[in-house]
């Protein structure tokens, strides 16, 4: 497996992605059921207020983590406050259960921690991806119904501790990643 940083020109990964992040392949549904699931995607990385990776397995996609900062009217389940990004995960079914998530939420992290004070997500309260974000510190501190099929859902926060990465490239601005 190989991560890559998710750029703006690669918005075809947040559009594939996007359905499984929010379970609606489970669910029989469509984005177009679902219209306000658009806040997660539409003009990704065309401001610094988004950051995100993808996985590649074996020459395929496999997954993608990827957050934006909201807004109030935004009317995101997750939303803590306008300094605190929304983080969307998704792991293609064929290649679950093989660490990708770990992975990838593992190094998001560590981006996001150069960048933020803290990150939040919504999930579903019984699902596995809850246990994922309960292993990288993430605590409960809300509850919610999902817009997708009405299940309740559970906001988990995350505070980062401000770290500075190391890169290999001299004068490498993280703030400019997306670039």
């Amino acid at each position: 497996m190989t991560l890559y940083f998710l750029r703006s020109s690669e918005q075809y990964i947040v559009n594939k992605m996007l359905p499984y992040a929010y379970r609606l392949d489970v669910l029989g549904k469509s984005l177009e059921d679902v219209p306000q699931l658009g806040i997660y995607k539409d003009f990704y990385g065309f401001t610094n207020k988004d950051l995100g990776l993808y996985a590649m397995v074996e020459h395929e996609v496999a997954g993608a983590i990827w957050s934006r900062k909201m807004q109030l009217e935004h009317a995101c389940q997750a939303f803590i406050d306008e300094q605190t990004p929304v983080i969307s995960m998704a792991v293609l079914p064929k290649f679950q259960k093989q660490g990708v998530a770990n992975a990838m939420l593992e190094q998001f992290l560590q981006e996001a921690s150069v960048l933020y004070k803290q990150v939040c997500v919504s999930v579903v309260a019984d699902a596995h991806a809850k246990k994922i974000y309960e292993k990288f510190g993430f605590e409960t501190v809300g509850e919610n119904i999902s817009a997708v099929d009405g299940s309740k859902t559970i906001t988990l926060l995350k505070t980062l501790e401000g770290t500075t990465l190391v890169r290999p490239s001299e004068g490498y601005d993280p703030r400019r990643w997306m670039d």
